[in-house]
């Protein structure tokens, strides 16, 4: 005998924000401006980049993906979030959740390994600058950037289904704002111990190993940096990457917080999960537009071809 499909017709409710209906407009409108800046700031960079030769380079080209990915994985939580504010609606379906935590974990896991590639890049570019073309040529590059999204499939499609082969028979209220696995895991109707193994040692090995290779390309290049000896040469390899440090500590630090202490208070998790979902992917064109000279002089030229035309 068939067990019961006990997913049919599932809705799961999202009551992140619950306890604080008399804010909703407040947060509609603050949380539509943020989303707003991170459409115009990402869209804006990958433009400039794109339409610039000058820009056509390993540097800019994983700048111009990274900008691509924060407006994809901002857009798998915010507009749901917005659309929950605005009409006081907080259910999703059972499709649509499944939906939602695979592209989330898909571009999140994705920039991550994008990420320590970056680091690779400056690593190289600093370390090995003789050898910089050859390594970092245009066919790397497209291997590189196609490696990211396949390893961040594999964790994504991991995470999936290991979190909805579980069964769920109610109550089906999530306390987050959008789906992810921690939530789920509290209102499966089975045992869940063997997913939070997994799901704590498989995004603990994605985001502590990315970071571990970033970190060992820093130290690396710091070392090479205190040895040059045109100040100028230093100034502008500093800058170049304090922007992508910035952008990988504003990243990986809540991520791991809230993976690494699945018991935190839900009012806790959300205000973190919050800030990368939403904030930091709005702030990283600004650190990059703001360190990176080259950046600002052809987004000039961008608008001002925009404007005047």
């Amino acid at each position: 005998m068939k067990k019961p499909n006990l997913t049919v017709g599932i809705q799961f409710t999202l009551s992140g924000f619950s306890d604080v209906l008399e804010l909703q407009l407040l947060f509609f409108l603050l949380f539509l401006f943020i989303y707003m800046l991170t459409l115009l700031g990402n869209i804006l960079i990958f433009l400039t980049i794109w339409s610039s030769p000058v820009l056509h380079s390993p540097m800019y080209y994983f700048l111009g993906e990274l900008s691509i990915l924060d407006v994809l994985y901002s857009s798998t939580t915010v507009p749901k979030m917005l659309t929950s504010f605005l009409t006081g609606s907080q259910a999703i379906s059972f499709e649509g959740c499944v939906a939602q935590l695979y592209a989330f974990h898909f571009f999140g896991g994705t920039e991550c390994f994008l990420l320590t590639v970056m680091a690779y890049d400056r690593y190289v570019a600093i370390c090995d600058p003789l050898r910089y073309s050859g390594i970092m040529s245009n066919v790397s590059c497209i291997r590189l950037v196609a490696a990211t999204c396949l390893v961040g499939a594999l964790h994504s499609t991991l995470q999936t289904v290991l979190t909805f082969r579980l069964p769920y028979c109610g109550p089906y209220k999530l306390d987050h704002y959008f789906c992810d696995v921690p939530p789920l895991l509290k209102v499966a109707c089975a045992e869940t111990s063997l997913n939070e193994t997994v799901v704590t040692v498989n995004i603990g090995v994605v985001a502590l190993s990315s970071f571990a290779l970033i970190l060992g390309s820093y130290i690396r290049i710091a070392t090479t940096i205190l040895k040059m000896r045109s100040e100028e040469g230093k100034r502008k390899a500093f800058s170049t990457c304090a922007s992508h440090l910035t952008v990988v500590l504003l990243l990986y630090g809540p991520c791991i917080f809230i993976y690494m202490q699945p018991s935190t208070e839900h009012s806790v998790l959300n205000i973190v999960a919050l800030f990368y979902t939403s904030v930091t992917p709005a702030l990283n064109p600004i650190i990059y537009t703001l360190r990176n000279e080259e950046i600002k002089k052809m987004l000039k030229k961008l608008t001002s071809k925009k404007v005047f035309s």
